[in-house]
């Protein structure tokens, strides 16, 4: 398992992580976060520009990526909350760095043909292309569509872990990268996603599978991650899952709501058990609050499964995330080291994914969320030998 030992911090632990992690060397940061109108992604930028202060590195270059978005339809309100939450996203960055926007536009001019999986690549590229340069590099998805943090998270992976065979291949040649999020289940509960687009997008890396014909006869295996208010994208979704695939759902327990399992059973009860008449001991639960742990349930689920199907050739793991992000980070990681360690001649990966086209919630909401700053330290510094188990302490 890759990330058996892991460095994961909540709350004020963060903040002390990495006040370490900056401290007394040369700094080369590149922070990407979303320019969208959720106004979690400020708490957390805000944190970590006093802790670059506080820690006093010697900072070589510091760029803020804002990712934009205009493919959405959002209220004029939730519009205008979004063009307040990028000035002062810049304005919080400022004292360190420069900034500079990428557009992650999955419906350009001129490119009206292109599925939106192949958008999707492009824009996740043009991203990736501007990582080569940085020691550390940041990723916020406070204010980023689930597609578009999986695609870099796991795209930028893939560039810096080119050989997970290594012993520390998680040192990454010292790149620290890390993925933190402010999180509030609550609010992600209620940003409400609707009128999902009528075509499958599939996160770059892990859509060869759905379609080829040398796995066609393969036995698929579905696992939908599942979150209120999402069943209209699950059966969208499911209009695509090949009609003999096993249904494995995944619940979010422990959770901070006690009967959010329970509720979540209740909403999707004609969806699993009275149209597709899935086996209740095919339930999972994964960690609302822990990441590694909802990865490390998943990857052991999705390794069972390769085990148990070998003897008929093969198998297909499709996973989709339609739940709050601490847990499809997990799904995330799960799903990048299934992928990579994979016998292709025998198991493959798929995250098949619907997006939305329109985010609704009230600013009200957005305004009173109180969120809790989560870091997942996912390479570097922190995965040598030598300073592991100090790190870890």
């Amino acid at each position: 398992m890759l990330w058996q030992s892991y460095v994961f911090r909540r709350g004020n632990d963060v903040f002390e992580m990495w006040d370490d992690l900056f401290a007394n060397r040369p700094v080369r940061l590149l922070y990407i976060t979303g320019r969208g109108f959720d106004l979690r992604a400020q708490s957390v930028l805000r944190e970590l520009v006093r802790s670059v202060e506080y820690s006093q590195p010697k900072i070589d270059k510091a760029t803020l990526l804002l990712v934009e978005f205009s493919a959405y339809h959002i209220s004029e309100e939730l519009r205008s909350l979004t063009e307040e939450n990028g000035k002062a996203l810049a304005e919080i960055f400022k004292p360190i760095g420069s900034v500079v926007s990428e557009s992650f536009n999955a419906n350009s001019a001129g490119e009206s043909d292109i599925g939106p999986t192949s958008l999707l690549r492009m824009a996740a590229q043009k991203i990736l292309n501007q990582i080569d340069e940085y020691t550390d590099i940041v990723l916020d998805v406070s204010s980023l569509p689930r597609v578009a943090y999986l695609a870099i998270m796991t795209g930028i992976l893939k560039k810096i872990l080119p050989d997970l065979q290594r012993s520390n291949a998680l040192y990454a040649g010292g790149v620290n990268f890390q993925v933190v999020v402010a999180e509030d289940a609550l609010l992600d509960a209620n940003i409400r996603s609707e009128d999902p687009r009528s075509d499958l997008t599939l996160i770059p890396g892990f859509s060869e599978i759905l379609h080829s014909e040398a796995a066609s006869e393969w036995p698929s295996v579905w696992f939908p991650i599942l979150g209120e208010r999402r069943a209209s994208q699950f059966e969208k979704v499911w209009d695509y899952i090949p009609p003999s695939a096993e249904i494995c759902p995944v619940l979010p327990h422990p959770s901070r709501d006690h009967r959010r399992a329970d509720q979540l059973l209740v909403e999707y009860r004609e969806l699993l058990f009275e149209r597709a008449d899935t086996p209740r001991s095919n339930i999972l639960y994964a960690h609302e609050a822990q990441p590694f742990e909802a990865y490390r349930q998943l990857l052991n689920a999705m390794i069972r499964y390769k085990e148990s199907l070998g003897v008929l050739g093969g198998c297909r793991l499709l996973v989709t995330p339609l739940a709050s992000k601490l847990i499809t980070l997990g799904a995330g990681l799960a799903c990048f080291e299934m992928q990579a360690k994979a016998d292709q001649n025998s198991c493959g990966v798929a995250m098949p994914y619907v997006e939305p086209t329109r985010y609704s919630t009230s600013m009200e909401r957005v305004r009173a969320a109180k969120p809790l700053v989560s870091a997942l330290l996912l390479t570097g510094h922190a995965y040598d030998p030598s300073t592991l188990e100090k790190i870890q302490s």
